[in-house]
Order: C-alpha cells, then sequence, then structure tokens
C-alpha cells in the first residue's frame, strides 16, 4: 500500500509540475523541420500514463475513412513484432524484457517502474515465437502454433535462405528453417553477440537482411535516457550494426541513434529507421523520427539533437562528435514512441496500392507527455527525396480518455496487401484493408 500511495503521489506533484508548461500541439513536431523550442528542466519528469485495458468484446481499434479493421489473431501474450515467411505464414514475437538487475534503480527508476506497469509492460516475458497460418485466405489466422521456445526476449526475426536469424535481448541466433513447418525444436546457435548485459535498458533488439541476403543489419538501442550510466555503458549501442553473414563479422554502420526499432529498405536499396529520441527536456522535446540511414553517419546522441541541437546535460560534451552530427530526415512527434515500421516501396497491392509511396509507423504511445501523443498508426508520403508531407491517420482508438485499451507497435504488409499491427496490450494483431 505505501508503494502505490508514493506512486499516486509522483503521478500527481509530476503531472502538476508539467500543467504550467506551454505545450505546443502534437503536429508542431512532425515534418521536415519541426519546432524545437528551448529544452526545460524539472526534479521528476512528466508522468501521464494512460492504464493499459485489454479490449472489451466487440471493441477494436479505428479505421481511416474507407479501410476496415479485423481481428487477424488473438489470445497472445504480450505480442511485439512480427515477420512474413515465403509461404504466408506469419511469426510474432511473444516477448517483454529480461531480467535487467541494475536498471532503473533509486527512487525515480522504482516510479519508472511503475509507470511501465501501468501501461502494460509489467508482464513477465513469454520468450516464444508463434507462428500463425490464414490458409483459406479470410484475414483470420485459424492456426496458431508455439514455433520456437525458451528464447531470450526475441525480437526481430530475418529469414535468409534456409536459415532463420532471431534477435534475442543480448544475441543473433539462428536455426534451420523448413517450408511449411509449424515447429521448430532444434536449439538455436548463437550467431552474432549483442550489447546486454545487467542494464540492457534499451532491450529490443530489431533485424533487417539486405536484399542479397550477404548482411544482416541489427538495431540497438541506448542503455539510458541520457548517457547517465557513462559512456562505457554505451559501448556498441544507440547504433545500427552491419554485420557480414558469411563471416560472421560485424561494424557499427551508423551512430548516435538513441533507440532505433523499425527498419526497412525502400526498392532502391537504402536503409530506413524509427528511432525513440531523449526524455526530459519537455513535453515538446524531442520529437521521434524517421530517417535514411547513411554508412559511418553519426545522428547526435546523446550529446545533441536534430544535428547541432546541443544537449547540455552528457558531461563532457564531444564538440567533435556534435559539429559531425546529420540531422534526420522527417520528425514523428515528441515521446509517440515510433517502433513499428514498413516501407510501401517496391509494393504495389491493397495498403500500398491505397496509399502509395511511403512508411506505415505503428506508435506505441506517450507515457511522458501531457496531452498524450501516439497511440495510433500513421502513414508517412515519400516525395522524390524522401519522407515529405503531413501524415496520415491509418488506426485510431487505441487511447480512450484515461484507458489504453491497445498499444500498436509492429506494422506490416502481408502478401495479400493488408496492413498487420500488433498490439502489445490487447494482446492481438489487427488487419486492415481497403473497403
Amino acid at each position: 500500500m505505501k508503494r502505490r500511495h508514493l506512486f499516486s503521489l509522483a503521478l500527481m506533484v509530476a503531472t502538476a509540475a508539467c500543467a504550467s508548461e506551454d505545450t505546443a500541439p502534437v503536429a508542431s513536431g512532425f515534418g521536415p523541420s519541426p519546432q524545437l523550442p528551448a529544452p526545460e528542466s524539472k526534479l521528476l519528469p512528466t508522468v501521464k500514463v494512460a492504464k493499459a485495458e485489454i479490449w472489451l468484446d466487440g471493441e477494436m481499434p479505428t479505421p481511416a475513412a474507407g479501410y476496415a479493421v479485423t481481428e487477424f489473431a488473438r489470445g497472445l501474450d504480450h505480442p511485439r513484432w512480427l515477420y512474413e515467411l515465403p509461404n504466408g505464414d506469419i511469426l510474432v514475437a511473444e516477448t517483454n524484457a529480461p531480467p535487467r538487475p541494475d536498471d532503473g534503480g533509486g527512487i525515480r527508476g522504482f516510479f519508472m517502474k511503475q509507470a511501465m506497469t501501468r501501461a502494460g509492460a509489467g508482464v513477465p516475458s513469454a520468450n516464444r515465437i508463434s507462428l500463425l497460418r490464414d490458409a483459406d485466405g479470410n484475414g483470420v489466422a485459424e492456426l496458431k502454433t508455439a514455433y520456437m521456445t525458451g528464447l531470450n526476449s526475441p525480437f526481430g526475426m530475418a529469414l535468409i535462405g534456409d536459415t532463420l536469424f532471431v534477435a534475442n535481448a543480448d544475441a543473433i541466433v539462428r536455426v534451420p528453417y523448413k517450408a511449411g513447418e509449424t515447429v521448430n525444436a532444434v536449439t538455436p546457435e548463437i550467431f552474432f553477440a549483442l550489447p546486454g548485459g545487467p542494464i540492457n535498458h534499451h532491450w529490443t533488439k530489431n533485424i533487417v537482411a539486405s536484399a542479397d541476403g550477404s548482411k544482416i543489419y541489427a538495431a540497438v538501442g541506448s542503455n539510458s535516457n541520457i548517457a547517465e550510466n557513462g559512456m562505457e555503458a554505451e559501448t556498441g549501442r544507440a547504433a545500427i550494426w552491419e554485420i557480414d553473414v558469411a563471416t560472421g563479422k560485424g561494424r557499427v554502420f551508423a551512430s548516435g541513434l538513441r533507440n532505433p526499432v523499425g527498419m526497412d529498405f525502400t526498392a532502391d536499396g537504402t536503409l530506413y529507421t524509427v528511432v525513440n529520441e531523449r526524455d526530459e527536456l519537455g513535453n515538446n522535446l524531442v520529437p521521434d523520427y524517421l530517417t535514411s540511414v547513411k554508412d559511418g553517419a553519426f545522428y547526435g546522441w546523446p550529446y545533441s539533437y536534430y544535428g547541432q541541437t546541443v544537449d547540455t546535460r552528457p558531461q563532457p560534451s564531444d564538440a567533435a562528435l556534435v559539429a559531425s552530427a546529420i540531422a534526420p530526415d522527417y520528425a514523428l512527434g515528441s515521446h509517440t514512441a515510433s517502433l513499428g515500421l514498413d516501407l510501401t516501396s517496391g509494393q504495389s497491392n491493397g495498403m500500398a496500392a491505397a496509399f502509395g509511396n511511403g512508411a506505415f509507423i505503428g506508435q506505441h504511445g506517450s507515457w511522458n507527455r501531457n496531452p498524450r501523443s501516439g497511440y495510433e498508426v500513421i502513414f508517412v508520403p515519400f516525395g522524390a527525396k524522401g519522407p515529405e508531407g503531413e501524415p496520415q491517420k491509418v488506426l485510431t482508438g487505441f487511447l480512450q480518455g484515461e484507458i489504453a485499451r491497445g498499444r500498436p507497435v509492429g506494422v506490416k504488409i502481408d502478401q495479400r496487401g493488408g496492413l498487420l499491427v500488433v498490439d502489445d496490450v490487447g494482446n492481438r494483431i489487427w488487419r486492415v484493408t481497403k473497403e
């Protein structure tokens, strides 16, 4: 009871503190040139958590006008990410954070953990990848099997030839794959170690394979908000790695990316990612973003943001790195927790045809912004030079007043043209189609 009172007090103090802030509209933090107000500093971070409560029977999110949503799968255990196999089967990672004994200590860490629990992120990890099959093509998976079990907070998946790669919280592992199989009982083999350890603050590790299957790109988030654990704890983190499949050797491909999660390639081979930016600079800083990823580029974290806008908190700073920092392509709103990414480049059916060239993005939703932001799936149109124009709402209704019925994570256009949306709070996968 004492802990519950402490958390309630923190909520009141933090929320009251943010009431005096000059909060710009969420839209001001979107686009190629977002508004970047002066940073704010206070003792406690803003806490405005939407309590997670699963969908009631008959309820579902709201699609954009002219579109329909159906329940592709339900009864999942905190699903986060998905991958479509060549035969149309869907693999879904049912997962959550691994044990992290050194993450989030002290009073502030206690309140942060309580907030995450309230938001639906406190459940134990199922450590499982399930297989979903919609054999009759009616938009509902009639078969569900435990495809792989005993994993370590699995997230990203990639099939190269007859080998399936899975990104655990601390390593990429691999198993042989046979088309059509519904269970894979082979013990995974470690392919490439990834930064993990007892802090492992941003634990999700995503992977994508290059078109020719020669390279794997792994997204690894930072070990802190703003390097408060020291830069030694950030070795190899806040980065996207490139790993050679033939040799198993890797290198940092791009750095200064606080928490890159979703990744995808355009038809011409350009890698894009969505990145969760830093906290505790106010309601309107710093916008999450979508950006192309350039080989060898530095994107600012922790010393600066949006190019060379200096963050004074990390000390000592690094003037040379700040001078080299490049700005991302497109802002996605502050604290929206943009995670899922699927580019329509090279696709011409279903939802890709309806929306045109651009990016579907799953925004998991804020816990530290007043008013709240995210909790929806959006589409960002692309022009000749990349993302531009106004974002379009694709799937909303996850946030209902003070309640989060669901929270979008991974997104993927399936082979039949429907957009699959993973909902980790709702324990479902939704499918959006053109009416």
